[in-house]
């Protein structure tokens, strides 16, 4: 089952119910992967933001606690990079302190880590600037018809991105 919502992060998550939700509904010997970091990046949203040292932190302990107690297995993850090269054609780092807190909460509670932030660094890196619009929402006018004026989206994957995001993880 997944409980993934877009647009949420660790404190909107936890104050909408969706996490108590899913620690209600877990079994012993689920696995639990928790990533998030995107949107708790939005400090200025009072109803989002999270502080990568404190609050963040202390979310992601709280849900590894959690699944623990129901005899569930923890995985965190790092969010993925969003599609942002420099005029050099270097992939520029857009998530601040969030994916080195996840690492740490990681390590400090011995829970496995999907370093998706690194993974997909590497592998954007390699597809470059131009070649890795094919992997996001890059959307010309007219191509879909619930996007008739089309889309540049860094963020967001299409298809073929969630795809060899998927291989990543697996790997």
């Amino acid at each position: 089952r997944t409980h993934a919502v877009n647009g949420r992060s660790t404190r909107s998550f936890i104050d909408e119910g969706r996490w108590q939700k899913l620690v209600d509904e877990l079994r012993a010997g689920d696995f639990v992967i928790i990533q998030f970091g995107h949107n708790d990046e939005k400090t200025a949203d009072p109803a989002r933001g999270t502080d990568p040292q404190t609050t963040f932190q202390d979310n992601l302990r709280r849900f590894v606690r959690d699944a623990r107690a129901k005899q569930a297995a923890p995985i965190l993850a790092t969010p993925i990079c969003r599609r942002k090269f420099d005029g050099e054609g270097r992939l520029l780092p857009t998530h601040g302190a969030y994916p080195d807190a996840i690492r740490a909460v990681a390590a400090e509670e011995a829970v496995p880590l999907i370093d998706l932030e690194r993974a997909t660094a590497a592998w954007l890196q390699e597809a470059g600037d131009e070649g890795s619009k094919k992997f996001f929402m890059w959307i010309e006018p007219g191509k879909h018809p619930k996007l008739p004026e089309g889309k540049q989206d860094d963020t967001h994957l299409v298809e073929a991105g969630a795809a060899r995001v998927a291989e990543l993880a697996v790997a």
